[in-house]
């Protein structure tokens, strides 16, 4: 069993960075395909990035593009979103997830999910 943490969500003013952090516990991130997810107020969950074990690309939704980065850090087996140039659109809560092999853009396809944090950009 996979068991995911995330940390990091806070307020912060457009334009402004952000790291959102996932940890496993019970088991390590390896093998298993690692997602974002986030729930905007009022609206359903949807896809933000997402990377399968062992492959160089990572799969980010249009309106994240260039601003927001998926890492990994498999000493620490913790998973990272950092988010830069934050929007107000940005504003949800943040849920890491996992697979075990591919990346999936659709909610249903992900067995493990953490609590979620959340993220408010906002002046």
């Amino acid at each position: 069993q996979l068991q995911l943490v995330e940390s990091g969500g806070a307020l912060v003013q457009p334009g402004g960075s952000l790291r959102l952090s996932c940890a496993a516990n019970g088991r390590t991130f390896e093998g298993y395909a690692v997602g974002w997810f986030r729930q905007p107020p009022g609206k359903g969950r949807e896809f933000v990035a997402g990377h399968r074990w062992s492959y160089d690309s990572t799969d980010y939704e249009d309106s994240v593009k260039g601003r927001f980065t998926l890492s990994r850090d498999n000493a620490e087996n913790t998973v990272y979103l950092q988010m830069d140039l934050l929007k107000p659109e940005d504003t949800a809560v943040y849920y890491c997830t996992a697979r075990w092999g591919e990346t999936s853009r659709s909610t249903s396809a992900w067995t493990y999910w953490g609590q979620g944090t959340q993220v408010t950009v906002s002046s």
